[in-house]
């Protein structure tokens, strides 16, 4: 099992609001991401795959756990290329808990435990890699 951190601003789509899609068994297509290397790491996901749900712009806090439902495939809102090509995939996640006590970017980032976490080293990455290691210690922070 591989760990990532999906981040999406919370007055667009909060972790409440994954959870509500969830409960009423909509999965959530995580869509709208235009970066190579977020899409590249999309499509590195297993079914099963666990990530951190991280607020971005308000907030700045990782707040829940997600799981991969659905292996990479293209995104409905991405417009096809010249060629006739979706470029943008996605995958679909589901929520599985909530931290008890979100983590901060600010307490992340004055963790030396976590100083290679890609959030910290490429901020602007939507969705990134987390390591065994990293995953591990900021379940502990977050009070699981």
């Amino acid at each position: 099992m591989a760990y990532w951190l999906m981040k999406s601003e919370p007055d667009v789509f909060s972790f409440d609001d994954m959870v509500a899609k969830t409960k009423r068994g909509e999965p959530e297509q995580w869509h709208g991401v235009r970066n190579y290397t977020a899409r590249n790491n999309m499509r590195a996901m297993a079914l099963g795959d666990l990530a951190f749900f991280y607020h971005s712009n308000i907030g700045k806090e990782i707040v829940g756990i997600i799981k991969v439902i659905a292996l990479a495939h293209p995104d409905s809102t991405a417009d096809l290329n010249d060629k006739g090509q979706v470029v943008w995939e996605c995958v679909d996640v589901e929520a599985v808990k909530p931290l008890p006590k979100p983590v901060t970017l600010a307490t992340i980032k004055a963790t030396p435990e976590l100083e290679n976490l890609e959030l910290v080293k490429l901020s602007r990455l939507s969705v990134s890699k987390v390591s065994d290691a990293e995953w591990d210690f900021i379940c502990k922070m977050g009070g699981l």
